[in-house]
């Protein structure tokens, strides 16, 4: 793709030259941080060709397509950086090898949100204020109760996110005035320590609201988050404790195991953020419109629930099942490269070598099963990773295992049931959700609310036609007109009552 230029004439210049073969104008575009301002094409204007529709806006500039956000950059961010060709992930310049050795869950987490590794003084407030914020108003247990009995867990928590932001209309710029967080980037202190109390809400209420979710599953009554554990030990702790009151002498508590502790604190440090991803993304869309935080998170949550992001660890677990046992994966494989079979746990959008995350967690995989017992699906996810991993099919498209082929096994022979795993992601992930969110807030531009273009493909103008005088319509394309719905029950009985007695009527 493009042509060079002779030597003689190449002079390195950061900016691109684009001339428009509409008109014949040419046009400098300043490249920063190699990248180009998308608002400098809409000053690239055109007559209406012959090809070009109204629609199109041909004379109002021109705009930038890019479906699913393949090369747009939405943020300047200092946060998080992928190198998806080299496998580097780090956090505020941290490899994330050194940190998922070194570091622990909430120091990753001060790290995140506010650029450095802390001091044992600041490491030691920020862990307390996060571990003071873990209990939640006793109402909480009755909204809980309102769900269905077999309601999916992630339902619930992103359901509770919402609802736990309408006990601190503090924490509502609807409610408080809409520059509440953003004044912050002008350093009012109030603005700068309400912030960081929502953070702290947001952080401790996590896992209090997961194991909630978790137990009413269980038909288990609700624990107070414990003192004296770290984040990822009173997590579990509310989790599997048999009783719901607070006791922590020897002949009352059960502590979770070491070994699940640390595994899970690692898992929690991995997926603690993952720069523009599909939820990151839509909490800072939906916070740039400056709701509460607890709101926007609610929408993160939305986002990961979905099984292109979140559920990715739940479809490995039910690929090795359906293969079954190592002597099935090179039949499975095969209808793999047919297309007739989806390989879980494999490449990812990002990274185009292996997902440095991979290498940290099967280390961890293999302590939890020395400790849980070895998974009877361990067998057969060895035997495909080892077969892919030689398969020149799946090594030319880069397709090594992700972070995803690995946390469901170790979630799995940890007792958690499948569907509770996006939650596990979820705990962990607002720790990126709010540092991204904070970051917007700072910002010394202010917050511009994010509202993306569209190219209109549908009709041109048409005049109304009455109801009486239209035929029907019809329109080439699946889902141009409403379904069919097959009904049942309750439904189906009131339908045949009332044609019933339309027939009756006419007699």
């Amino acid at each position: 793709m493009g042509k060079q230029l002779p030597a003689s004439e190449l002079k390195r210049d950061e900016s691109l030259r684009v001339v428009d073969n509409r008109t014949g104008k040419e046009y400098t575009v300043p490249i920063t941080n190699n990248s180009i301002p998308a608002n400098f094409f809409k000053g690239i204007r055109a007559a209406a060709g012959p090809n070009d529709r109204p629609e199109d806006e041909t004379e109002r500039g021109l705009r930038v397509a890019d479906r699913g956000f393949l090369n747009t950059a939405v943020i300047e961010s200092h946060i998080t950086y992928i190198d998806g060709d080299n496998g580097v992930l780090r956090y505020r310049g941290y490899p994330i090898e050194q940190l998922a050795e070194r570091s622990s869950f909430l120091e990753v987490s001060y790290l995140l949100i506010y650029g450095a590794l802390p001091s044992a003084s600041q490491l030691s407030h920020f862990t307390s204020e996060v571990l003071l914020h873990g209990p939640i108003h006793s109402d909480a247990e009755g909204f809980f109760r309102a769900f269905r009995y077999d309601a999916h867990p992630m339902s619930m928590l992103t359901s509770a996110f919402a609802y736990l932001g309408s006990y601190y209309g503090e924490a509502n710029p609807s409610l408080q005035g809409q520059d509440l967080f953003t004044k912050a980037a002008k350093g009012d202190p109030a603005a700068l320590q309400n912030m960081d109390r929502q953070i702290f809400r947001l952080i401790g209420k996590a896992t209090t609201l997961a194991a909630m979710a978790y137990r009413i599953r269980q038909g288990r009554d609700f624990v107070v988050p414990p003192t004296g554990m770290s984040y990822t030990e009173s997590f579990l702790y509310q989790l599997d404790h048999l009783s719901p009151t607070d006791h922590l002498s020897e002949l009352h508590s059960t502590k979770p195991h070491p070994v699940l502790v640390k595994a899970l604190d690692i898992l929690f440090i991995l997926h603690a953020d993952h720069e523009m991803n599909a939820s990151s993304t839509t909490v800072l869309q939906t916070g740039s419109s400056l709701p509460d935080p607890f709101s926007a998170v609610a929408a993160g949550c939305a986002s990961l629930y979905g099984p292109l992001h979140g559920g990715a660890n739940e479809a490995v677990i039910r690929m090795l099942i359906s293969i079954g046992s190592p002597k099935n994966v090179p039949a499975f494989l095969e209808a793999v490269k047919k297309r007739q079979k989806v390989l879980s746990g494999f490449g990812h959008r990002v990274y185009k070598t292996s997902d440095p995350r991979s290498f940290i967690i099967r280390k961890v995989a293999d302590e939890v099963f020395a400790v849980t017992g070895r998974d009877p699906l361990l067998d057969t996810a060895m035997a495909l990773h080892d077969a892919a991993l030689k398969d020149d099919y799946f090594v030319s498209r880069k397709l090594a295992p992700n972070v995803d082929f690995w946390s469901g096994l170790i979630y799995r022979a940890m007792g958690f049931p499948m569907d509770f795993f996006p939650v596990l992601f979820v705990v962990p992930r607002v720790v990126g959700w709010v540092a991204h969110w904070r970051q917007m807030m700072l910002s010394p531009s202010g917050v511009k609310i994010w509202r993306p273009r569209q190219l209109y493909l549908g009709p041109s103008t048409r005049d109304y036609v009455p109801l009486e005088e239209r035929t029907s319509a019809f329109q080439v394309g699946v889902g141009m007109e409403p379904s069919v719905i097959e009904h049942s029950g309750m439904t189906k009985r009131r339908k045949l009552a009332e044609a019933a007695g339309k027939v009756r009527s006419k007699l």
